[in-house]
């Protein structure tokens, strides 16, 4: 069962999101909250596996509650995914640089509301990387780390992680990124994870945020 924890502001929809995963077998909602700092309540009680954030919120927004609640949780975190309503959204790309797992369009239908949650709950990407390498692109040239925290350090990863991270910041699937470098699907995902580690980050789309923001991808030289 992957256990889900929804967050939205607007009661409807919140309604209408628990209706839907309550009715979806392997799915359990394990709690449901209206703003932000109830999210991290909720998070830290409930322990779920999955969080179905709303952006943008009064108060406590989801970029923040998705801050608290991976700095906050014990392992395993939960993969959080972002709803919004425009992909192309900074907030978003802030969810993501926050660590925040992807993020789903609020006019989704439901077959693509539970395969979201399906594939972010058993620990899968949810989308190509090149969507959010598209989100990048438009964001981080021109936006500062909070606080002006200066990038991770990616001189601490091996050459072969270096290469791994850029091919898939490059928009470049697992398959793809092993077909390139003469290597196994496995050995991409062990350098990825290792990279992760070392960078101290919480997803996928984070590690493409921080290979723009760190140079090491430059927008407009990554693969169409």
């Amino acid at each position: 069962m992957i256990r889900v924890l929804v967050v939205d502001d607007q009661f409807l929809i919140r309604a209408g999101l628990v209706g839907l995963l309550r009715a979806a077998p392997g799915i359990e909602v394990v709690g449901e909250a209206g703003d932000g700092a109830e999210a991290v309540r909720q998070a830290a009680a409930t322990r779920p596996d999955v969080i179905l954030m709303d952006i943008r919120m009064p108060g406590t927004t989801g970029i923040e509650a998705t801050r608290r609640i991976l700095a906050e949780a014990p392992d395993p975190a939960p993969r959080i995914l972002i709803l919004t309503t425009f992909d192309l959204d900074e907030y978003v790309y802030q969810a993501l640089r926050a660590g925040a797992a992807g993020f789903l369009l609020k006019d989704s239908g439901p077959e693509r509301l539970l395969a979201a949650v399906a594939a972010v709950g058993g620990g899968d990407g949810l989308f190509a990387p090149s969507v959010t390498r598209r989100l990048v692109e438009a964001f981080a040239s021109r936006t500062g780390r909070p606080g002006d925290a200066p990038p991770p350090e990616i001189g601490a990863l091996t050459a072969r992680e270096t290469e791994v991270l850029r091919l898939t910041a490059c928009g470049m699937s697992n398959l793809e990124i092993a077909d390139q470098l003469f290597i196994s699907e496995a050995t991409v995902k062990t350098h990825l994870n290792r990279t992760m580690s070392k960078l101290d980050l919480d997803s996928r789309a984070q590690a493409v945020v921080v290979a723009y923001e760190t140079g090491l991808v430059t927008p407009g030289g990554a693969r169409s």
